[in-house]
Parts: C-alpha cells; sequence; structure tokens
C-alpha cells in the first residue's frame, strides 16, 4: 500500500496495482531525458503542464522504479492501458504536485472511472500532445 507522507502515489494498470514513487534518485534520472539540469529547471518544465505521450512514458517508467519496480522502459510501454492514458496522466500529475509541491492533490484519489482532468489543480494539468 504507497505511503502518501513518503511521496508514494497508487496507479491500477491491468490486474496490477503499482506504486509511484519520485524520491531523489528518480528525480535525477529525469534530468537527462528532460534536458534540465537542476530540480528548479526540471521543476519549471513540468509546471508547464505540456507532457507529450514520450514524456509521459520517461515519467512513469522512472515513477515505477522510485516505487519498487524494476521494470524496464520498454517493458512500462507495454504496460495495459484499458482505462486509456488518462488515470496514468492524473496520477503523474498528482505524483508531480506532491513531489513538488504546488497545490493540494485530492485526500481520496479518484477511481479511474471517476478520473477528471479539473480534479487535478493547475498549473499541473497535463495536456498530451503527440511528437
Amino acid at each position: 500500500m504507497p505511503n502518501r507522507r513518503r511521496g508514494e502515489m497508487a496507479l491500477q494498470l491491468g490486474d496490477t496495482r503499482y506504486t509511484l514513487c519520485l524520491a531523489l534518485g528518480a528525480l535525477a534520472e529525469l534530468e537527462d531525458p528532460f534536458g534540465v539540469q537542476d530540480l528548479m529547471a526540471l521543476s519549471e518544465r513540468f509546471g508547464t503542464g505540456r507532457l507529450s505521450s514520450r514524456d509521459l512514458l520517461t515519467l512513469l517508467a522512472v515513477a515505477l522504479r522510485g516505487g519498487g519496480q524494476p521494470l524496464s522502459d520498454a517493458e512500462v510501454a507495454n504496460l495495459p492501458l484499458h482505462d486509456g492514458v488518462e488515470p496514468v496522466a492524473e496520477a503523474l500529475a498528482n505524483l508531480l504536485v506532491m513531489t513538488f509541491g504546488g497545490g493540494e492533490t485530492s485526500p481520496n484519489p479518484p477511481s479511474s472511472q471517476e478520473t477528471s482532468a479539473s480534479q487535478v489543480p493547475s498549473p499541473w494539468t497535463m495536456r498530451l500532445r503527440s511528437d
């Protein structure tokens, strides 16, 4: 079970419930793929609220590894998205808010059937774009 005090967030993908976490090592792992030099620049990059599908995949893979899942990027890319990409984007947006601040996450994150981008505070609402 995820521990929100430790910065962990749950995400259900298919039949498996995963724990996401952006610990310091995970944040360091994100600097290169997002082309930033430090945590402030990383926070600003995520603060734009714009993520491509490639960005979302990178962030999800790093957050899963930070949560203790030893999955490669290729394995993460093949995880089932039975409920679409929206629950993944919302979980990652809440994880970013929890990690960097800037708003309150939902005290009881909605199930995938109740997901709404309006429940994630601005500026962390993610607008997905294709590359």
